[in-house]
């Protein structure tokens, strides 16, 4: 199976690698982004070690359209609305807040 990458941005700035695994999700922050001492999330601490999980991050969750709109980003997409990580791709390349994520083809 091949597993999708994303590079993570905060403030247009490369924050880390988001990606699928076997297990789920793991999240890599970036060395020079660690050198920087903001983290993207108080949930996502700065550290040079992977974060995984078998679910997709509490904090990428949060960037994901709900309820209604949820519903018609899905169907405008043709995206199972419960693949949160396709939801994801495709709707936060360009956020109007400080983070974006874009995959890696």
């Amino acid at each position: 199976m091949n597993y999708r990458k994303a590079i993570v941005y905060s403030n247009n700035q490369k924050a880390g690698v988001l990606e699928e695994t076997a297990k789920g999700y793991k999240f890599t922050y970036e060395d020079d982004f660690i050198k920087k001492n903001v983290p993207i999330s108080v949930t996502l601490q700065l550290r040079s070690e992977p974060y995984e999980s078998e679910d997709l991050f509490p904090f990428f969750q949060g960037l994901l359209p709900e309820g209604w709109y949820l519903e018609i980003v899905a169907s405008t997409l043709k995206i199972d609305k419960e693949d949160d990580y396709s939801i994801l791709l495709a709707t936060c390349k360009e956020t109007i807040g400080a983070i974006s994520i874009k995959e890696i083809i």
